[in-house]
């Protein structure tokens, strides 16, 4: 992925996510990539996928089970495209 310099790498990794839970590549209640995976596909730091997860999580559109990993929810908010800072 090429990141965008001026705005912050998880925003970034974070909308394509939101993309593929609003395109259906991630169901209700499909699990979503873990922090690591999340590092390894984007290649960045572990500290940069919990800040994708945790923004996620803040957002309503994904939960977390302990020990059994991270899933869309299963009422995602309808609108994906806009940006949660303009909320």
């Amino acid at each position: 992925m090429n990141f965008e310099p001026d705005r912050p790498r998880w925003q970034q990794v974070a909308d394509v996510i939101r993309r593929r839970i609003a395109d259906g590549t991630y169901a209700p209640g499909t699990r979503v990539p873990s922090v690591l995976n999340l590092s390894t596909e984007f290649d960045i730091a572990t500290s940069t996928s919990q800040k994708v997860h945790r923004g996620l999580q803040a957002e309503g559109l994904i939960h977390t089970q302990n020990g059994a990993g991270s899933f869309v929810s299963n009422h995602p908010p309808e609108d994906l495209t806009g940006d949660p800072a303009d909320a």
